[in-house]
C-alpha cells in the first residue's frame, strides 16, 4: 500500500567522521521499534555498517538506506560516511534527499568535513536540522558549537532545544536532559539507552531564566518570518505551539533557517525529540521544488544528424512530485552482485511497477524493471509490486544503467541533471599474483567501478600494470582489502602515485604546418594557435575561435574538434592539462591539396609546439588539513608539517585543544596519520580534503623530464 506524499521524509544523516552519525541512526531504529536492540559501533553490531570492513574499522564506508515508521510518518533514512575519502557517498545521497540531519560533536564542534557536507547540502538545496551530539562528553560546549555553526558555516541556526547540564556523570553539573523551547517543557530520559520512553515535565525554577532567554532568542528569530508571530510577541501575548511549529517548518523548508536540537545518542538522550523534529520540520517530497530536466529527443543520434547545422537550445521539462505525472527517477547507487545488480533509485514522479519496461534517457536504451525492493541497509528486505513519486527503492533487472542515469516513461522522455563527483587524487599500481588471475582482476575492478564512481582503474600500456585511482590512501586500502576478501584475489600493490596536472608558464603562439605525401596524395594545411594561462571555473582547458573567416566551415569544425581532443588528451608530460586557454588565430588553405587529414595533423602540431613554447608547469594536488591536538604537542606537529612543505594558515583554541589549519602537498602526506599519532602519543586527530592544485617545485618536475 502506497504512503501519502505528505507522510514521507527522505533524509540523510551526515557529519564529520566520529561525530556519531551511525549511533544516531541506530538509536532512531531502536526508538521507532524497527530494532529490538540498538547496535553499537565499537562492537561492530550496527545495522547500517554491515560490511566487514566497516565493522572492523568502526567507520561508515558505504551509504546505507533504512526505512522505518515514526508516529504516522515513513522515514527513508540514508546513513553516510564521514571520512573525506568517501565523500562521493555523501554527494550522491544529498542529490536525492529532501532533508538532512547534520550531526556535530559537542566537544569538537564544526570540523573540516562538517564544512564540506554543509557546502554539499547548500549545493543541492537540502533543508536541514543540526543535532549537537555527545553532550555527555568531557569538554562538551553547546553554546560554542551553536556559535560555530553560525560563523564558520555562514548558517542561520535556531535553537529549539537546549541542554540541562554538560559533561559526564562525575562532573558537578552533568548532562541529564533537554529543555524543549517550543513547548517550554523539560524532557528527561530515565531509562537511558535501554528504553524508549521519556518524561515531559515543567521546567524547574532554577532553569527558568536560562530557558526564557533562549526562548526569547527563538521568538525574535522566527518573528522575521511571520507577521502574526511578531504581533503576538510584541503584545507579549501567549504564542500557540502550533503557530510556532508552522513558522519553524515554513522557514526550514524554504532553507531560511536550520533548527538546532541536542542530545547524546549513545546514552539514548534526545533521539525521540530529534525524530519528532524530522517529522515536524523537514520537507516531504511534495514540498520540494519539481525536478527539472531536458527533453532528450534533441539529443539522439538521429536528431543530431538531421539537425547538424542548428544550435537549438535543449527543451526544459518539469516533473512534479505527483503519482499522476509520467514516471521519472534517478539511479544514485549501484550495488553489483553476480546474480544481477541492485540499483538504488529515487522516484521523482509518477508510478513504477515491477515487471515493466522503462527508458534510460541518459543512454537512450530500454531497460527491464524485473523486481522492486524496499532496501534495508544494503540488502533487499521486502519485494514491492509498485512504487510512486517520493520513494527510494531498489531495482533488479537494469543492465546498462549506472550512477547518475535517468529512468523514465518511454512515452515521456526526460534527462535529469546527473551527479558530479570529484576527480581522483591518488593512484597506485596493482597486479595479480599469477597471470591466471588477470581476467578475474579485470572483472572485479569493473564491478567495483560500477559501485564507486570515484574509483578508477586503467591499464598502463607502457608497463602493463593496472593503475587504480581514488580519493585517498584509506580509499585505496579499502579497495585492496575488498579484492582480497570479496573476490579472493591476492594482489601485489606498489607505492601510491600522485595525480599531477600540467599547465603552461606564459602566453605563446605557434604555427603547425602539414606538408606530407600520403599514399601518393599531397596533404597541405597550416594552423596558427595561441595558448595562454587561464583560470576557468572548473579548471578544464578551454578552446576558443577568433576567426571570422579564412577557413571553410567544415575545416574550421575539424580544427576545433581536433584542438578539443588534444586539450583533453593531456600535456607534454602525459598528465591532464588544466588552466589553459587555446585560441585559434588563423589557418592556411592550399587551393588543391588541403584536406581534413592535413588540418587535423596541423592542429595537433600547432598545439604541441605552442605548449613547448609556453613552458611546462607541473601542478601538484594540495590538501587542506585540520589537525586537532592537545596543546602539549602543537610544536612537534607544526615542525613536522613544515618539513612536509605545509603552509600553516591558522591556529585556534577549542575546548582544551588546539586546531591547526594548514595546506600541504598530497605527495608529502603519505603515511601522515601514523606520523601524527606517534608525535602526539595517539592523542591528535586529523582530517584532510582536496583543496587546489599549485605549482610543484622544480626538483619534482625534474623527475618527469
Amino acid at each position: 500500500m502506497s504512503t501519502a506524499l505528505s507522510k514521507i521524509r527522505n533524509i540523510g544523516i551526515i557529519a564529520h567522521i566520529d561525530a556519531g552519525k551511525t549511533t544516531v541512526t541506530e538509536r532512531m531504529l531502536f526508538c521507532s521499534g524497527a530494532k529490538h536492540r540498538a547496535g553499537e559501533v565499537d562492537r561492530g553490531t550496527t545495522t547500517t555498517d554491515d560490511d566487514a570492513e566497516e565493522a572492523e574499522r568502526g567507520i561508515t564506508i558505504y551509504s546505507a538506506c533504512v526505512a522505518f515508521p515514526w508516529n504516522d510518518v515513513l522515514v527513508n533514512l540514508i546513513d553516510t560516511p564521514g571520512h573525506v575519502d568517501f565523500t562521493a557517498e555523501v554527494e550522491r545521497s544529498l542529490r536525492v534527499l529532501d532533508g538532512a540531519v547534520i550531526v556535530f560533536s559537542a566537544r569538537e564542534g564544526v570540523e573540516a568535513q562538517s564544512e564540506t557536507v554543509w557546502r554539499q547540502a547548500d549545493k543541492y538545496k537540502v533543508a536541514r536540522l543540526a543535532f549537537i551530539n555527545k553532550l555527555d562528553r568531557e569538554g562538551a560546549d553547546f553554546e560554542s558549537v551553536f556559535s560555530d555553526i553560525r560563523t564558520r558555516l555562514h548558517a542561520r541556526p535556531v535553537a529549539i532545544q537546549i541542554p540541562v547540564g554538560l559533561g559526564p556523570a562525575h562532573v558537578a553539573n552533568p548532562f541529564r536532559g533537554i529543555i524543549d523551547l517550543v513547548t517550554m517543557k523539560l524532557l528527561t530520559f530515565p531509562e537511558g539507552k535501554e528504553g524508549r520512553k521519556f518524561i515531559e515535565e515543567e521546567i524547574p525554577e532554577e532553569l527558568h531564566d536560562m530557558a526564557a532567554m533562549w526562548r526569547e532568542d527563538l521568538l525574535s528569530e522566527l518573528s522575521n518570518f511571520s507577521d502574526q508571530l511578531m504581533e503576538l510577541a510584541l503584545a507579549e501575548a501567549p504564542i500557540p505551539v502550533d503557530l510556532l511549529r508552522k513558522v519553524l517548518r515554513d522557514a526550514t523548508v524554504h532553507l531560511q533557517i536550520q533548527p538546532v536540537v541536542c542530545g547524546s545518542a549513545l546514552h539514548g538522550i534526545g533521539v525521540q525529540p530529534l525524530l519528532d523534529a524530522v517529522a515536524a520540520y523537514l520537507p516531504n517530497p511534495a514540498e520540494v521544488p519539481p525536478v527539472e530536466g531536458i527533453d532528450p529527443s534533441g539529443k539522439s543520434d538521429q536528431h543530431r544528424k538531421s539537425h547538424a547545422k542548428t544550435d537549438e537550445e535543449p527543451v526544459k521539462v518539469i516533473r512534479k512530485p505527483d503519482p499522476a505525472e509520467p514516471f521519472c527517477g534517478l539511479v544514485f547507487k549501484v550495488l553489483p552482485f553476480k546474480t544481477g545488480d541492485l540499483s538504488w533509485v529515487r522516484v521523482y514522479s509518477g508510478v513504477l511497477k515491477g515487471n515493466s519496461r522503462v527508458l534510460n534517457a541518459t543512454r537512450d536504451k530500454k531497460e527491464n524493471v524485473a523486481q522492486l525492493w524496499r532496501i534495508h541497509a544494503s540488502k533487499k528486505e521486502e519485494q514491492l509490486e509498485s512504487t510512486q513519486a517520493g520513494d527510494i527503492v531498489g531495482i533488479i533487472g537494469l543492465r546498462d544503467s549506472v550512477t547518475g542515469d535517468t529512468l523514465c516513461d518511454t512515452r515521456a522522455p526526460i534527462v535529469l541533471e546527473s551527479i558530479e563527483f570529484p576527480e581522483t587524487v591518488i593512484s597506485m599500481a596493482i597486479e595479480p599474483e599469477s597471470t591466471a588471475d588477470k581476467k578475474k582482476l579485470s572483472d572485479a575492478l569493473t564491478m567495483l567501478r560500477k559501485q564507486d564512481p570515484t574509483f578508477a582503474a586503467s591499464e598502463n600500456e607502457d608497463t602493463g600494470q593496472t593503475l587504480i585511482s581514488g580519493m585517498g590512501e584509506l580509499h585505496l586500502e579499502v579497495i585492496q582489502h575488498r579484492l582480497q576478501r570479496d573476490f579472493k584475489l591476492n594482489v601485489k600493490v606498489h607505492n601510491p602515485r600522485v595525480s599531477y596536472r600540467e599547465t603552461i608558464d606564459h602566453k605563446a603562439e605557434a604555427l603547425g604546418e602539414c606538408n606530407r605525401l600520403m599514399n601518393g596524395v599531397q596533404h597541405i594545411a597550416g594552423v596558427r594557435l595561441q595558448v595562454e594561462p587561464f583560470d576557468s571555473p572548473t579548471g578544464a582547458p578551454v578552446v576558443t575561435n577568433s576567426l571570422d573567416h579564412g577557413l571553410p566551415h567544415e575545416m574550421l569544425t575539424v580544427v576545433l574538434e581536433e584542438l578539443e581532443n588534444a586539450a583533453q588528451g593531456g600535456g607534454l608530460l602525459g598528465f591532464p592539462l588544466m588552466r589553459v586557454k587555446a585560441t585559434l588565430l588563423g589557418g592556411e588553405v592550399h587551393e588543391t591539396a588541403s584536406s581534413e587529414i592535413a588540418f587535423r595533423t596541423a592542429a595537433n602540431l600547432a598545439f604541441d609546439l605552442a605548449l613547448r613554447e609556453a613552458g611546462i608547469v607541473l601542478l601538484e594536488p594540495i590538501m587542506r588539513l585540520e589537525v586537532s591536538t592537545p596543546d602539549d604537542h602543537v610544536g612537534d606537529l607544526i615542525g613536522d608539517l613544515q618539513q612536509r612543505r605545509a603552509i600553516i594558515h591558522d591556529q585556534e583554541a577549542r575546548s582544551g585543544r588546539t586546531v591547526i589549519h594548514a595546506e600541504a602537498p598530497l605527495a608529502e602526506l603519505f603515511g601522515y596519520s601514523s606520523a601524527m599519532r606517534s608525535l602526539s602519543q595517539g592523542r591528535a586527530s586529523c582530517s584532510m580534503e582536496p583543496s587546489t592544485y599549485n605549482r610543484a617545485p622544480e626538483d619534482v618536475l625534474a623527475k618527469f623530464l
